[in-house]
């Protein structure tokens, strides 16, 4: 029977995320009782923490890895210096290993932090050893490669987020006249906080939640997950549609970074921002439902709700057709419209006109879907469970 020799220990990467810890665990609140932290410096310590945060959701995962915008190249500049700050590795390395997760989510011979390895190794595990998905490999991210901005910080990565965990809180507690403090709760105690709350999404946003849009991988919705993680938390949804730029994709779902995104938008340092239709994932929504409807309507011919299952699905198949064939409409015309040579003014009227009247159409198709998922979840209600069928 074939052995597999176990990978070999790492151990600075030991000591980042096993010894620090420790070392938080134990400094911080024996600092806090003898000599106390003050409201600057905790205030300083959130200030970190949201400014490493978001540079890694809305710089590393979602501009760079997802490519769910464009940002100017300030911005681009201030997610490389805050996300090294993070310490979580280069943007390179970084959207490298998280491009393969997306490909081969859950496959444990491929996702470099499977959650299907558990709890531990998807959330700290993966880093502690040197195993085979841990080797670098840069040919899925061609497009970030010929970034400068990214260039520099792959190549002077050490020296930056020195600068930014060590030099920059030593530089503060100078400036508010306790060094040792400033270094354990804004240098210390921060980067542990933040190495965690972003390792939840690896780990407890595939175990820990709801599965609205998808069941053909771990990933989970978690609004509590999400406060911790600046929005990430709606994990679900975000593996089905990645290059979405939002992941709480209602108004009232707290995502602060998709809200930092459009406020960039709005003052022109972002653009091209990626938004999936209302209607594919009202799609994935009831995809979903009726996969669940059929399982536990499993084998039973006499459940006196099979056919009216079966007429929603028709239903269902019929509204995807309409939309379907309203999306080509739409892209036919936009490819005549650029390929005449009209008055620039009345190709721009005409081509509202018609987007106006599309817009109205999908609106009706939406519409049809909501109510439709309404009455799919009060028959679903009614349906035995598959043990009981």
């Amino acid at each position: 029977m074939a052995t597999h020799a176990t990978p070999q220990i790492r151990p600075l990467m030991v000591g980042l995320f096993i010894g620090l810890p420790i070392a938080a665990l134990i400094l911080t609140p024996l600092w806090a009782w003898f000599k106390g932290f003050s409201g600057w410096q905790w205030l300083i310590a959130v200030g970190f923490l949201y400014l490493n945060g978001l540079s890694i959701t809305g710089g590393y995962h979602r501009l760079w890895a997802h490519k769910a915008y464009k940002a100017h190249w300030s911005v681009r500049l201030w997610f490389a210096l805050w996300g090294a700050g993070a310490l979580q590795n280069s943007v390179f390395v970084w959207a490298s290993d998280h491009r393969r997760h997306h490909r081969n989510v859950d496959d444990n011979e491929k996702d470099p932090y499977s959650a299907g390895r558990g709890l531990w190794f998807s959330h700290i595990g993966w880093m502690l050893r040197d195993y085979p998905t841990n080797a670098e490999d840069f040919s899925n991210i061609k497009d970030l490669l010929e970034d400068p901005i990214l260039a520099w910080q792959h190549k002077h990565y050490v020296a930056i987020t020195v600068t930014m965990n060590v030099f920059l809180p030593l530089a503060i507690g100078f400036a508010l006249g306790d060094v040792w403090g400033t270094l354990i709760l804004v240098g210390l105690a921060r980067l542990v906080v933040n190495h965690n709350v972003t390792f939840f999404i690896n780990s407890l946003a595939h175990c820990w939640g709801t599965r609205p849009y998808t069941e053909e991988n771990s990933a989970r919705d978690n609004g509590f997950l999400a406060f911790l993680t600046y929005g990430e938390g709606y994990h679900n949804y975000h593996h089905i549609f990645q290059t979405d730029y939002r992941n709480g994709i209602r108004w009232w779902q707290w995502d602060p970074t998709k809200w930092m995104i459009f406020s960039l938008n709005k003052i022109g340092l972002a653009r091209d921002l990626v938004r999936v239709d209302e209607f594919k994932i009202q799609r994935a929504v009831m995809d979903t439902t009726f996969k669940r409807m059929r399982a536990k309507l499993n084998t039973d011919e006499m459940c006196p709700l099979r056919a009216a299952v079966e007429r929603e699905y028709q239903a269902f198949l019929s509204c995807v057709k309409d939309w379907r064939e309203l999306q080509a409409e739409r892209y036919e015309k936009h490819r005549e419209a650029l390929g005449e040579a009209w008055n620039e003014r009345r190709t721009k009227l005409v081509e509202r006109w018609e987007q106006t009247q599309m817009r109205d159409q999908l609106k009706v198709l939406e519409q049809s879907l909501q109510k439709q998922q309404k009455r799919l979840q009060v028959m679903l209600e009614q349906l035995p469970s598959p043990q009981t069928v």
